[in-house]
């Protein structure tokens, strides 16, 4: 998990300590898009998402590593980087799929038919 705060990485050092009672980025993570998703304040895919970005209603951008077309990534990031809107990379696009919802859920929980998203803006925490 890379995250890009406004041109600087933070990354986990070796050395630090997570807390039984505390989460990860990626929970911390889930748990907002989530909450964002129920509140309709989610933008999925790149056509929303480049739209959110461009009228800078965005408050922070989630995008896939492995997006199938790498001018996807470069339009995001750079509107990202244009409209100082934060910028966090997942590794999978089926992962972050599954996070905002495009999915099945069958009757024991589990996810069914998951349909890769290659980037969510939040605009809306809720």
């Amino acid at each position: 998990l890379d995250i890009t705060h406004r041109g600087r990485p933070d990354k986990m050092q070796e050395g630090d300590e997570v807390t039984p009672g505390s989460m990860d980025v990626n929970t911390a993570l889930q748990e907002v898009l989530k909450t964002s998703m129920i509140h309709d304040g989610l933008a999925k895919g790149v056509r929303e998402c480049v739209k959110a970005l461009d009228k800078r209603q965005a408050h922070f951008c989630v995008l896939a590593e492995n997006c199938d077309e790498a001018q996807y990534s470069k339009l995001v990031e750079a509107l990202c980087a244009e409209h100082s809107i934060n910028l966090i990379k997942v590794a999978d696009k089926k992962k972050l799929g599954e996070w905002v919802g495009l999915c099945k859920i069958d009757k024991e929980g589990n996810p069914r038919k998951i349909v890769g998203c290659s980037c969510v803006v939040v605009k809306d925490y809720g």
